[in-house]
């Protein structure tokens, strides 16, 4: 049997892109942004609170912060995988709506092409959808643990060793929790 590889078309490479795990460049600067701006948030709690010198801890700060990012920003990923073609299930029915009433009038367009639209404009709300629920989501989850491990499991340690402890046990556990399929 002769084996020939065949190219994949645009439409084809769409649809691949929509389904892969992978994010766009404007999602990847979302997420990475927003993993930055709530990995920060212990930096004041522990500042503050823990009476920790931002100056005698900077390094420390800086490395834990990045590590945190990286995991945080990892998580928003997986959950918006997971969550992406759940959301695209359960709004089909009100975009496919949405979008027959727009080209409803426009009698020149093929079924092919009106269910084209339709598969991307699904695809449209559901990233978004998945993407916003993924950001608050993880935000959450982490703040909750990060004030778990900081107060309670954690507080009778010394601070840096509380803070390396409160933001790696978080910020894996996040990443941990993102893996499930579930």
């Amino acid at each position: 049997m002769a084996s020939r590889k065949q190219k994949l078309t645009k439409e084809e490479e769409l649809l691949l892109q929509d389904f892969s795990r992978n994010v766009s460049t404007k999602s990847s600067a979302l997420f990475y942004g927003n993993s930055l701006i709530v990995s920060a948030i212990p930096l004041w709690l522990f500042w503050r609170i823990h009476q920790m010198d931002p100056y005698q801890s900077g390094i420390l700060f800086a490395i834990m912060t990045a590590i945190s990012t990286y995991l945080v920003s990892y998580a928003y990923r997986n959950v918006k995988f997971v969550l992406k073609h759940k959301v695209a299930v359960k709004r089909e029915e009100a975009v496919t709506r949405e979008v027959m009433k727009k080209v409803a009038d426009d009698k020149k367009m093929s079924k092919k092409e009106k269910d084209e639209r339709i598969l991307w404009k699904k695809n449209e709300v559901a990233d978004y959808e998945a993407t916003t629920f993924s950001i608050f989501y993880n935000n959450a989850l982490y703040l909750v643990l990060i004030i778990l491990a900081s107060f309670y499991v954690l507080r009778s340690l010394n601070p840096n060793v509380n803070y390396v402890l409160s933001v790696a046990s978080a910020s894996g556990l996040l990443a941990l929790f993102s893996t499930s399929t579930k």
